[in-house]
């Protein structure tokens, strides 16, 4: 036996058990691959049978996917000898670099699971939130779109949505409208009083289960205003307003009833004293 012969059996004795640790890694990594793509699916099967929020499903789908595939690929470094605990420490490091780097974007993340959990707006509501009113046009996982009325989108991180107030015109099926009218200290209230009530009739829009109140408000300083109430689907809400608004100015015109307004009277103190 020569040395060549020699040399090639402890080749062979030393890759045949590599190899084998390479073909179980291989093996373990297909199997577990398959049962990654398994259980992924059945978990979302799962949240959809439950109707979980389809944001929620996907990230947290996709978050146990990944999870999942991390840990095959650790026993498969593992059948070739690597050192795991060494990966797994590295993993750990790596997971809580990332995590200190994206303090913010992971407030917002946590805000979006709130939002969508606890349903305080969702797609199609009008809205007031950090100081921007608009219709919501998507509720994200990390961000809020809104679309204001002059047809603008606001892009609102999560955060500032659940850490500020938010007012949701939408949330009840119907608004009541204040107006408030002013008018002159020399008008009859009574007579003042029977016509609101008669532009209050002519609006079938108005919900008829819900009195409409009429009533003195306040004696303000050049004008007795009168508050007028009323209830209307929250669909209707501008467009009565408005048109109740019109009709109490253009009948008041007819009538001769005095809308007050701010006046400011100046006086030329060197013409008096000429006079």
């Amino acid at each position: 036996m020569n040395w060549q012969e020699i040399d090639f059996q402890k080749y062979i004795e030393m890759v045949i058990p590599f190899g084998i640790k390479v073909a179980m890694a291989i093996l373990i990594f297909v199997i577990g691959l398959s049962i990654v793509k398994l259980v992924s699916s059945m978990l979302r099967r799962a949240m959809n049978a439950r109707s979980v929020e389809p944001t929620i499903a996907t990230f947290v789908g996709r978050i146990l996917h990944y999870l999942m595939l991390a840990f095959v690929v650790i026993a498969a470094l593992g059948q070739l000898g690597v050192q795991t605990a060494s990966v797994i420490a590295i993993l750990g490091a790596a997971g809580l670099a990332v995590g200190l780097a994206l303090q913010g974007t992971l407030s917002n993340f946590a805000a979006g699971v709130m939002l969508i959990l606890l349903r305080p707006l969702k797609v199609g509501d009008f809205v007031e939130v950090s100081n921007t009113s608009g219709t919501v046009s998507e509720v994200s996982i990390f961000a809020t779109r809104l679309l204001t009325g002059d047809y603008k989108t606001v892009v609102v991180p999560n955060s500032a949505v659940m850490g500020n107030t938010i007012t949701n015109y939408s949330a009840q099926e119907r608004r009541r409208i204040d107006l408030v009218v002013g008018v002159g200290y020399g008008s009859n209230l009574q007579q003042v009083k029977q016509e609101l009530q008669i532009i209050a009739d002519a609006e079938q829009r108005l919900l008829r289960e819900y009195d409409v109140v009429i009533g003195v408000n306040e004696l303000a300083d050049s004008s007795v205003n009168l508050v007028f109430r009323s209830w209307v689907k929250t669909s209707d809400y501008w467009p009565v307003k408005w048109a109740l608004t019109e009709k109490v100015k253009t009948r008041f015109d007819e009538l001769g009833i005095e809308i007050p307004f701010p006046q400011l009277d100046i006086h030329n103190k060197s013409q008096q004293q000429a006079a």
